[in-house]
């Protein structure tokens, strides 16, 4: 076995490229379950929160029971920062394996993981967040769903909410290409609309050395 055959990336550009438009999160499912197999190392395997999330996170204060959910839960380091920072949290994503593969590694905590699908929420999570973290989960699915996709970070905010939405930056690369499909500043802005508004827009160095693609930060607010 080569070291390209356990890579997760190249796996995931392989199977987003059979992506269709009627199953456009079904790529995933198939990624995870193939690292719940050990065919593949495991996908976004971070144990700490995405630098800018931890700042902010630092930034709010203490959660004091206030309702904070990840979007696309992974392996949990967001959804874990979050409740150590005392947030009433919850995270789902749309993959079984990947719920299964994060209550494996955090069996005692208290972070609700859950399967669920941002383009199909169920009722108990519409408008239930004062705070929503997503990241690189919209990328993850192709174009034609992104109007759905963005629609569904705005619902899961309640009033007051606040939501960090981090995605790569496009450049120059053909939008219809992907995994991941990346954005455009025009793209970003998108997450903002009826009463969701978006207090700033930054572009970040991305925290890995050996990535050089910029990363864009959007902090929204539901009025």
């Amino acid at each position: 076995m080569t070291s390209n055959d356990r890579n997760w990336g190249v796996a995931a550009y392989r199977l987003g490229r059979e992506t269709t438009a009627a199953e456009p999160t079904r790529w995933l499912e198939r990624l995870w379950s193939s690292a719940e197999q050990d065919e593949i190392d495991a996908p976004w395997d971070r144990t700490e929160p995405f630098p800018v999330i931890a700042e902010v996170l630092a930034e709010l204060g203490p959660g004091d029971g206030r309702r904070a959910v990840v979007v696309g839960a992974a392996l949990g380091a967001d959804a874990e920062a979050a409740a150590r920072a005392g947030w009433r949290t919850s995270a789902f994503d749309v993959a079984p394996a990947a719920v299964r593969l994060v209550r494996a590694r955090y069996p005692q905590s208290p972070v609700d993981y859950r399967e669920g699908n941002l383009l199909d929420l169920a009722g108990d999570l519409i408008g239930a967040f004062d705070l929503v973290i997503e990241v690189f989960t919209v990328q993850a699915m192709p174009p034609a769903v992104r109007a759905e996709a963005t629609a569904g970070i705005r619902r899961l905010l309640a009033p007051g909410g606040t939501a960090l939405v981090i995605q790569v930056e496009r450049g120059d690369q053909d939008p219809a290409i992907g995994p991941p499909w990346l954005l455009n500043r025009e793209e970003m802005e998108t997450f903002a609309d009826d009463d969701v508004r978006l207090e700033s827009l930054d572009l970040l160095k991305r925290p890995r050395v050996d990535r050089d693609t910029p990363i864009w930060f959007a902090r929204l607010r539901r009025d």
